[in-house]
């Protein structure tokens, strides 16, 4: 996992594979403690992540909320058509912008 700032109010996650109940809160920990206070937009790079579980759904909703609380926003880079099905069936696609490209 790669995480960067592209400025002071933007940082983007890349290199994700699973988000899986193995993970979710390790990945969760790291994010959130990568992220300076000045951070309003989290872009999460979905295209390589294979599974997701209903932990890794709790992730993204946590994340979520960190942003929020912070007046920002998570969005969901190019997800793979699986995780894009499971964002669908839970409806979460109403949730996070998700971003095709």
């Amino acid at each position: 996992m790669n995480i960067q700032s592209t400025d002071p109010q933007t940082a983007v996650v890349t290199g994700l594979m699973e988000l899986v109940a193995a993970n979710a809160t390790q990945v969760r920990d790291e994010i959130r403690a990568a992220l300076p206070a000045s951070t309003i937009r989290l872009d999460l790079d979905l295209s390589s992540v294979t599974f997701l579980d209903s932990s890794g759904l709790g992730m993204l909703i946590s994340l979520h909320k960190t942003l929020q609380s912070r007046n920002g926003m998570v969005r969901l880079l190019k997800p793979a058509p699986n995780v894009r099905q499971i964002l669908e069936l839970t409806r979460l696609h109403r949730v996070f912008e998700i971003a095709p490209e």
